[in-house]
């Protein structure tokens, strides 16, 4: 399967080490800027870094409109292509990985993500900040925190919270589409 990205995302560089949680945040919402300012998608990204080197594996934009694939949000284009990239369906079968994501995953995206086999995740806006902008996160369990705990998986919330929710107000300001949600 091959995604097709924006065109943008050629010059996305994946050589560089992200030492933190705030740089690989940082590097998410880089990506976030870029599709805004490109129109080619929503307001979100997600980049897949291997735990010990601290590289990045994949990364992912949202792009449900780019593509016309409701289910491309950009958890899922970072996991797909992680998946490609590595050669398996279990990210995290020979490494630990870490999902840094701008947002809390939506209902389809937190089901995605234990089945990957990410073992970190780490997220921007909170799900009550997407949908404070009109975005529809689906219904999720008000315990997912406690469910994705109890799969072994670490998550760290609101890591650069205040440029995640400036993003999605930039995005939402310059007339971008709230599908699924309100418009």
């Amino acid at each position: 399967m091959n995604i097709e990205l924006p065109d943008w995302c050629s010059t996305v560089k994946l050589n560089v080490k992200l030492d933190s949680d705030n740089d690989a945040m940082q590097f998410a919402l880089d990506l976030v800027e870029k599709n805004i300012e490109n129109k080619t998608g929503g307001p979100f990204a997600a980049v897949i870094v291997d735990s010990q080197t601290r590289l990045p594996i994949s990364f992912g934009v949202n792009i449900v409109e780019h593509t016309n694939c409701s289910v491309f949000h950009a958890e899922i284009v970072s996991i797909i292509r992680a998946s490609y990239a590595t050669k398996t369906f279990d990210l995290g079968r020979t490494r630990p990985v870490t999902l840094y994501t701008t947002a809390e995953p939506c209902a389809m995206c937190m089901g995605a993500i234990p089945w990957a086999g990410i073992g970190c995740v780490v997220t921007g806006a909170t799900d009550s900040d997407v949908r404070e902008v009109g975005f529809d996160e689906g219904a999720k369990p008000a315990d997912w925190l406690e469910s994705y705990y109890a799969r072994g998986i670490v998550v760290r919330t609101q890591v650069l919270r205040r440029k995640a929710i400036a993003l999605l107000q930039r995005y939402v300001s310059e007339g971008g589409n709230r599908y699924n949600g309100n418009p």
